[in-house]
């Protein structure tokens, strides 16, 4: 064995045993459906912040968008990582946090079809909601696997990709189904600061490689873009600032209406730690998110033929000439993005399947215990579809799963992002418009996988060919449309607003009283 394959095994042995003990140590929250779940609604600021912050950045970011869209933006590509800490992160929080805590409380909701269930007393949407996150969250979850290989062979010369997919999902199923939200929560902070810690040290160290920033950046500015644009990967807004509006668009505004993003806000324990939460996850996303697409905007200074490797290539070339520590410290960053963000999508999973699908539709009431095994069964059924997926997609190339993957975040956030923000703060939404917007949303992304494999042609209409043109054009229109929509239905379907609405919202105007020792008084 090398130097290099010792020490990645040594830091990656360590890193798995730290999880399974957080896992064990964490079980004694996970005795109830609302500790395994939301924790007991009682997590603090920096858990709450840093389960948010890793919970969004995976190893797709890192391994895939940061190497496409710097290989297409240059520098430009940071504004993406910018755009996520300030709308994806900061206007998340400011907007959705606060009222998203009150009100799933006040409904006593657990998950995002659950929300939509109490607040509009639909059982259809309950269970269309829990569908529609089911389906479209094992793709999502395959996606995080990408990446992984091309990574580990960096260390390990002849390790099967299977076998990264594999260790990394059982073991994540282990802490998940032991330790519940408690312990996702909870590794998501250790792992989050190795996210920070990593990103850190890869910036410097690749600046380091090619003569420091300024030279780098030099050097950038030296290559010419598409028709000879001289500096276009080192300027303002790079050589395609539309394109790269859509893409700050629908990974920053997406995560408004993503189940396992929104759901952090369900167990955040108090007002205060809101506030922090805030400063917290905002300072988070701008180090990695900002990192990790600042350091893919040096991408064309390697050699990478992305024509007949892909943009997957361009990070591990980036660090293939790196020190073995820095290696080693990659592998594990990517671990931790992306065991995290598993961690989060299979708890989001199963936990819908059971409580808003199955319970629903039940014939007999089915007791806490017999949820909690329930639950777990199917996190393990989540892990093992995802991983199923993900090792195919590897060794056939399917361009089915590749697709399907591409259109998971714009149905998920397409589909639900808009009834969940007027849910939350409009009198006035009605069942009707909530199914509009799933139906407009996931049937967009539907229509946008057809025309991706083939089976559609648009081309003959230059408005569709522009909305289809990908499935980040495609899910910031659903997105945005659903935002239109909603407003829209509502008002001609106004008489179908619940009788109850204003008991509803009446939790926003709760009043708490306070000891002296907590005001001063006038």
């Amino acid at each position: 064995m090398t130097a290099k394959t010792i020490l990645t095994t040594a830091l990656i042995v360590c890193f798995f045993a730290l999880m399974l003990v957080i896992g064990f140590r964490s079980r004694h929250h996970a005795k109830d459906i609302n500790g395994f779940v939301l924790g007991s609604r009682s997590v603090g600021p920096w858990l709450s912040a840093f389960a948010f912050g890793t919970s969004y950045f995976s190893a797709v970011i890192f391994v895939g968008y940061a190497g496409q869209f710097g290989w297409n933006f240059g520098l430009a590509s940071t504004w993406i990582g910018l755009g996520n800490a300030f709308i994806g992160s900061l206007l998340a929080w400011s907007v959705l946090g606060r009222r998203t805590r009150i009100m799933t409380q006040h409904l006593g909701s657990k998950t995002m079809p659950d929300f939509f269930g109490e607040r509009f007393h639909s059982k259809g949407l309950k269970i269309a909601s829990s569908i529609i996150t089911f389906v479209f969250l094992i793709p999502y979850t395959a996606s995080l696997f990408n990446g992984l290989s091309r990574l580990f062979s960096m260390a390990y010369d002849n390790i099967d990709y299977s076998v990264c997919v594999i260790i990394m999902a059982v073991l994540t199923g282990i802490y998940v189904i032991v330790g519940g939200y408690m312990a996702t929560a909870t590794n998501d902070f250790i792992q989050g600061l190795i996210m920070l810690i990593g990103i850190c040290a890869v910036i410097g160290a690749v600046l380091r490689d090619n003569g420091g920033l300024m030279e780098a950046t030099k050097s950038l500015a030296a290559i010419n873009g598409e028709e000879g644009w001289a500096g276009a990967y080192s300027s303002f807004l790079g050589p395609n600032p539309v394109f790269l509006l859509f893409v700050v668009l629908l990974t920053s505004l997406g995560t408004w209406g993503l189940p396992q993003m929104v759901g952090k806000f369900y167990a955040i324990k108090n007002e205060e730690s809101i506030k922090k939460g805030t400063v917290i996850s905002t300072l988070f996303a701008i180090i990695v998110a900002g990192g990790c697409y600042f350091l893919g905007g040096f991408g064309r200074l390697y050699n990478v033929d992305v024509a007949a490797e892909g943009f997957d290539a361009v990070i591990p070339e980036m660090l293939s000439t790196l020190p073995n520590i820095i290696i080693a410290v990659v592998i594990v960053l990517v671990l931790s993005a992306s065991m995290s963000t598993l961690s989060s999508l299979v708890l989001t999973s199963g936990s819908t399947i059971t409580l808003d699908l199955i319970s629903p539709l039940a014939k007999k009431e089915i007791t806490e215990k017999k949820k909690m095994l329930i639950m777990r069964i199917f996190i393990v059924v989540f892990i093992v579809l995802s991983a199923i997926i993900a090792i195919k997609q590897a060794k056939s190339k399917s361009l089915f799963i590749a697709q399907m993957m591409g259109v998971s975040w714009g149905a998920l956030a397409g589909g639900f992002l808009a009834p969940f923000l007027y849910g939350l703060y409009s009198r006035k939404t009605t069942k009707a418009s909530v199914y509009v917007s799933f139906i407009f949303g996931v049937g967009l992304e539907i229509i946008q996988l057809f025309i991706s494999l083939g089976v559609l042609d648009v081309s003959g209409s230059a408005f569709l060919s522009f909305i289809f043109k990908n499935s980040l054009y495609s899910g910031v229109i659903a997105m945005v449309g659903g935002l239109i929509l909603v407003p829209i239905v509502s008002f001609i379907t106004r008489k179908t607003v619940p009788s109850d609405v204003e008991e509803i919202f009446i939790c926003y105007k709760d009043t708490k009283t306070v000891g002296i020792t907590d005001s001063l008084g006038e």
